[in-house]
């Protein structure tokens, strides 16, 4: 019996495989293996330097990309940071709105004049802000402004798709709608 690490018979030792098999090239001259071709560190350096500045204005790149994406949303939070304050108002003068429904227009009580002038003052300062109201009434039905509740049968006065009453008035938030005109349409 053998041991495991020992060659059997027949089989031979080759330490340095390098040394006993020589590499030959085309033009039949011995090349040496393993030995790689040294650079020049002046190239080593300037392929280094160059990959280096490539990776900086990436990072430059990336850096002024979210740079410009925190301003504009910056931006856009100042621009519409006030929408939040504007609806819960806007629902105070729908309220405001519905007690002067019930007064009569030729009332020139205290009570009534105090209404009046309050919601005046509240539009006042909504519109200041920048809400307006949604134009609905005659107008071509705008999903993206308007919310349908019901339909009726489209007739001379109103041609299919547009806008027979409103139920509720709908405001824009300067670009954007703040709460949606909630409105009968006309439809065949």
């Amino acid at each position: 019996m053998s041991d495991d690490n020992s060659p059997e018979d027949g089989d031979e030792i080759i330490e340095n495989i390098d040394d006993e098999i020589p590499v030959v090239d085309e033009n039949g001259e011995t090349m040496e293996v393993g030995v790689e071709e040294e650079l020049d560190p002046l190239e080593e350096a300037l392929a280094r330097a160059e990959k280096a500045e490539k990776e900086i204005a990436y990072k430059e790149a990336e850096t002024q990309n979210v740079r410009k994406r925190m301003m504009a949303e910056k931006s856009e939070l100042i621009q519409y940071g006030g929408m939040g304050l504007a609806r819960k108002m806007l629902t105070i003068l729908s309220d405001v709105d519905r007690a002067l429904s019930t007064i009569e227009e030729d009332d020139q009580s205290a009570v009534a004049q105090g209404i009046r002038l309050l919601r005046n003052k509240m539009w006042h300062e909504l519109s200041g802000e920048g809400v307006t109201a949604i134009e609905a009434k005659g107008k071509q039905f705008d999903p993206a402004k308007m919310e349908a509740i019901t339909t009726i049968p489209a007739s001379e006065n109103f041609a299919s798709g547009s806008v027979v009453d409103v139920l509720e008035a709908g405001y824009m938030y300067k670009q954007r709608v703040l709460i949606a005109a909630r409105v009968v349409v006309a439809s065949e």
